[in-house]
């Protein structure tokens, strides 16, 4: 078993056994091999590093209360990840050659995989980078699959712990009609330099707006926006939004908990009526947020106004109900009955 503290897992990356990994060269994928290092040589003309040709997904694998290990709606991100290779003109692996490598990446590394009680998981990262070297502007000739696993913890702070968000006005995530709602790496590059200053002023999340009109919510760095508004769960419709797949479950928890649900335009405006916020992804699942500040920029002392959800230290009511859900679902202690789950 490898020497570590369940209770202390952070959001950070930890050497496991192996890495899998298949490469696409002559329009083939090669068969899958485990790599037993985190370590690997690379072209240094490779168009993933000029080019930003890289995609990525993020999924959790689960031991359950009845010692069974569960993955999370794995189909989903096999869907998601063609799409943004898709998008990159780069080749993906097909839904079963995906599902089977998570897999095998799960199994090859089951000792990192956190007990039962601990609020822990097995973080799953696959990734999918253009490997052969060039120097001019192209989809690259060959591409590198790999899947890699590590135990997480929280994401930000605790589990469930209200943090404080900053509305980003000067800085901008997605341009319209760009690859915003797409899993690429390069679309979080520019959301680097804001979560730097942020955070240096306190804040454990930034809220970016629009690109084209800077008067509707957009998403958190990190993860979708979620709101609950008089009993009503509502979250940003936007083409330039990433697809959260939990957003979509988390929606589908809340008619199934006879929650209605709105996916439209939120303006900013409509953030001094909202009880609860949250923000919500595979990584964070839902990070409660307590206050939202509002700044002509980033890097400004002066403050335009600022927005509070409920109690600084406790996540609300809908959202706690939701998260344990969700979190029942993949734990094995509530009823599955979306089939959303991959029992290994």
């Amino acid at each position: 078993m490898p020497d570590l503290s369940w209770t202390n897992l952070g959001f950070n990356p930890v050497e496991t056994n192996s890495i899998i990994v298949s490469r696409f060269k002559d329009g083939v994928w090669s068969e899958p091999q485990s790599v037993n290092s985190v370590e690997f040589s690379i072209n240094f003309f490779a168009g993933s590093l000029h080019y930003a040709s890289s995609c990525f997904e993020g999924l959790k694998a689960f031991r359950g209360a009845d010692g069974k290990v569960r993955i999370f709606r794995p189909e989903e991100n096999a869907d998601r990840m063609t799409r943004s290779a898709d998008f990159l003109a780069m080749p993906s692996p097909s839904k079963a050659m995906f599902l089977e490598m998570v897999a095998r990446a799960v199994k090859e590394n089951i000792e990192f995989l956190p007990p039962y009680g601990f609020n822990a998981s097995m973080y799953i990262r696959p990734l999918i980078f253009g490997s052969s070297p060039q120097l001019g502007v192209a989809t690259p000739a060959e591409v590198t699959f790999a899947v890699m696993v590590s135990p997480v913890g929280a994401y930000v702070g605790k589990t469930l712990v209200p943090v404080s968000a900053v509305l980003v006005r000067n800085y901008d995530r997605a341009a319209p009609n760009g690859s915003g709602s797409y899993k690429i790496s390069a679309n979080y590059a520019p959301s680097l330099r804001p979560y730097k200053i942020a955070h240096e002023q306190g804040f454990g999340e930034i809220l970016f707006l629009d690109s084209s009109t800077h008067s509707c919510i957009d998403e958190f760095g990190s993860s979708n926006f979620i709101g609950i508004k008089d009993g009503v769960y509502v979250t940003p419709l936007s083409s330039s939004i990433l697809p959260s797949i939990t957003n979509k479950s988390l929606r589908t928890i809340a008619e199934d908990l006879g929650i209605k649900v709105e996916r439209r335009p939120v303006s900013v405006e409509e953030l001094q009526d909202f009880q609860e916020v949250g923000a919500c992804g595979t990584a964070v699942v839902i990070t409660p947020i307590h206050s939202i500040t509002d700044k002509p920029a980033l890097e400004s002392e002066e403050l335009t106004r600022t927005y509070s959800f409920g109690e600084k230290d406790k996540c609300g009511h809908v959202l706690h109900r939701m998260y344990d859900v969700i979190r029942g679902i993949q734990d094995g202690t509530e009823e599955d009955i979306h089939n959303w789950c991959m029992i290994l």
